[in-house]
């Protein structure tokens, strides 16, 4: 389920009755497991009312981290995976985007919170931070904010790729061995951001 029924004017689909059409799919072996996208942690509750929920598929990276103050406990404790998806914050951690960036007309980025001028200046100044750490590890600073990010409970990553060298850059993140003093380090550094965004879940102002 990749929103919950109701999102953006959708049509509202009692939550019992979409379960009961994937548990139905799951006996006869069409799918192996049940997955939900951008839910909340009372709407994972009321869906595992009616069946096993294999995984939540958030916003999450070091620079968005709404999960970890709703959903992610009860993830860890019921073994939900932990799926991230903008796990680059739409690629404002690879540090491609200088602080006088624009985005052409149409590019629905320009609507990423983060890019708002004020959270966009605590970005860079953070990027220039975690730029030490990554020169320690000889990697990128995407590979770097992918390191930490897998090092989180139970969570794994989806990376954008235009070509297959990129995918096999990405895939060296999980070689980035991380000590608990790096991990602490990058997480405050990280906070610096996150700390200053609102309560809102969504990342874009559409």
């Amino acid at each position: 389920m990749h929103w919950p029924a109701g999102s953006w004017d959708s049509e509202l689909v009692p939550i019992a009755e979409t379960m009961d059409a994937l548990n139905k799919l799951k006996e006869q072996g069409k799918i192996r497991a049940i997955g939900v996208s951008n839910f909340s942690r009372a709407q994972i509750e009321e869906a595992a009312q009616y069946g096993r929920i294999d995984s939540l598929q958030p916003p999450y990276s070091l620079f968005w981290r709404w999960v970890e103050k709703d959903a992610m406990s009860y993830c860890v404790d019921n073994h939900i995976s932990i799926i991230a998806y903008s796990s680059l914050a739409q690629g404002i951690l690879t540090g491609k985007f200088g602080p006088e960036h624009k985005f052409e007309e149409g590019d629905h980025r320009a609507k990423n919170k983060l890019f708002i001028k004020e959270n966009y200046n605590r970005v860079q100044t953070a990027l220039n931070q975690l730029r030490p750490i990554a020169d320690r590890h000889q990697t990128s600073l995407g590979n770097l904010a992918l390191a930490w990010l897998i090092s989180q409970p139970q969570t794994n990553a989806i990376v954008g790729a235009r070509d297959g060298e990129q995918a096999a850059e990405n895939a060296k993140a999980a070689e980035v061995k991380l000590s608990e003093e790096e991990l602490k380090e990058i997480d405050a550094i990280g906070r610096t951001v996150t700390d200053n965004l609102d309560d809102n879940p969504v990342m874009w102002n559409f």
